[in-house]
């Protein structure tokens, strides 16, 4: 049975969708059905397609009442959007929604969502407060339905020094018996942030099991959407922690999204942590969430968003809020790598390249056949000679005659930077970031995916990621190169069909 509030979801939404063209989303960055969204959510491979359903409110570009909305897709590129799976319809959901969550399959073949309800309770003080429980629904891959137990996990169920206010965002595995799994996050009441482990035989009577990771002051405060997985024969914690102090280039002020890379214990439900490191380095990308693919691949999709600027864009904006390119995941030499996926890959057409370009003296250089607003762009860049090299180099993209946003490497530095000061901004709001990548003598290897509204760059075959929106007018689409000193640059820039 559809409640009264998500079948007016479901027709405000198919309605107003037919306000947006084509030409005012991205080509294969899944964007809202209409209206606002955040988080992914329930990222997973069920009856034969991809489904993404995400933080969502239909009515407004901006935060409301959590919905989740849902879209489908064969090659994690191109979305066909379904009606939205869930609506705030509950008592246990009067405060802010559903929260963020996961899903997973049943062994009787139906979908299982586990997701945060939040209530509006009154204290024993006599004020009101947000009070956060994970809650399940059931469904064919369209309709889902709410169980009665709901909810199923509480903070009542978690160690006596918890603050449950803040328990949110539940990830669900299968262990290899057959059993669930799902990491949280929570804090103590000294405000510490944490994952916490519940456990289930049959994905809905859940009980606590363990603290599977202490923050212990480290990365920010409290963290955000957790995920646990097996990555190369190593686990893979990522959280994404909220009032990060930044220690150099790597872990940026504010939300940020880090990846520790350890041993998890199932018996004792315990993470240990060996190395840790900044998921992306650019200005947008929160809240990651990842699955595997039917061959095996692991493979994340973030929000390219920041939480610091989300107000700052009109009310009559038909959308905001988009998801990150697909990466595939590994470990190489200990290290997480992000890249994308083979599916990506298959879109690229109409190759043109140009090999030994000398950039040098700062006179922009442009080069046949190198333009575009949605390119895949890959460069090789090195210096005259070990001897003579380079200070800068720099490559400018949704270029018009005014406008532009830039990628600069530093080599003496070994400093990449992503900027997009010139980009039409308005607005007092971080427009650079920077990260360390390896010193080769000058050498380095990018690849710059552009997609109408955003650009993600994948330095050194993915070392190092940095993902960044704009909202220059798509007219702008030129691209250009400028050095500081002389630079020798092979180049190919494909179109993505």
């Amino acid at each position: 049975m559809i409640s009264e509030k998500l079948e007016k979801a479901r027709a405000y939404e198919a309605e107003n969708e037919k306000k947006i063209t084509p030409q005012m989303r991205p080509v294969f960055h899944l964007t809202p059905r209409v209206g606002w969204m955040n988080d992914p959510n329930g990222f997973s491979y069920y009856n034969g397609a991809y489904h993404m359903f995400y933080q969502y409110y239909p009515y407004r570009p901006f935060w409301g009442p959590m919905h989740w909305g849902h879209a489908v897709s064969k090659d994690l590129l191109h979305w066909n959007y379904l009606p939205a799976a869930l609506a705030p319809d509950e008592p246990y959901e009067n405060g802010g929604g559903c929260f963020s969550g996961s899903a997973i399959d049943l062994a009787d073949g139906r979908q299982l969502l586990v997701y945060t309800g939040v209530l509006s309770e009154k204290q024993p003080d006599g004020t009101m407060h947000d009070v956060q429980q994970q809650c399940v629904a059931v469904g064919d891959g369209v309709n889902y339905e709410k169980c009665e137990n709901n909810p199923v996990m509480t903070a009542k169920q978690l160690p006596s020094d918890s603050n449950r206010f803040d328990f949110r965002d539940p990830k669900v595995w299968k262990a290899a018996d057959g059993s669930y799994r799902c990491v949280m996050v929570n804090c103590d009441n000294k405000g510490d942030g944490r994952a916490v482990l519940f456990e289930s035989k049959d994905g809905f009577s859940w009980n606590f099991k363990s603290i599977l990771a202490q923050n212990n002051g480290k990365f920010g405060k409290m963290w955000e959407c957790p995920d646990l997985f097996e990555l190369d024969g190593k686990a893979v914690l990522i959280v994404s922690p909220m009032e990060m102090e930044a220690e150099g280039l790597e872990y940026p002020n504010g939300h940020g999204v880090v990846c520790q890379i350890g041993t998890y214990d199932d018996e004792t439900g315990t993470f240990t942590c060996e190395h840790a490191q900044t998921v992306d380095y650019g200005v947008d990308f929160y809240a990651p969430q990842s699955t595997q693919t039917p061959d095996g691949r692991r493979v994340m999709i973030g929000w390219m968003q920041n939480w610091a600027f989300v107000n700052q864009h009109a009310e009559t904006e038909p959308w905001f809020g988009q998801m990150a390119l697909p990466r595939e995941l590994s470990i190489v030499d200990g290290k997480l790598i992000q890249r994308p996926t083979k599916e990506f890959d298959a879109c690229r057409k109409n190759p043109v390249s140009h090999n030994g370009v000398c950039v040098a003296g700062l006179e922009a250089v442009k080069l046949e056949g190198i333009e575009g607003r949605v390119a895949d762009v890959e460069l090789t860049i090195a210096p005259k000679s070990k001897d003579d090299s380079y200070y800068m180099f720099e490559m400018r993209f949704a270029q018009d005659d005014k406008h532009y946003t830039a990628l600069r490497y530093r080599t003496h530095e070994s400093e990449l930077e992503l900027d997009r000061s010139y980009s039409d901004s308005r607005i007092a709001m971080v427009h650079k970031r920077s990260c360390k990548v390896k010193d080769n003598g000058g050498k380095l290897k990018l690849r710059v995916v552009i997609d109408r509204f955003s650009a993600e760059v994948f330095a050194n075959d993915g070392e190092q990621v940095m993902s960044v929106t704009f909202t220059t007018d798509t007219a702008a689409k030129e691209i250009s190169f400028v050095a500081d000193g002389t630079v020798y640059m092979d180049i190919v820039k494909y179109d993505i069909e």
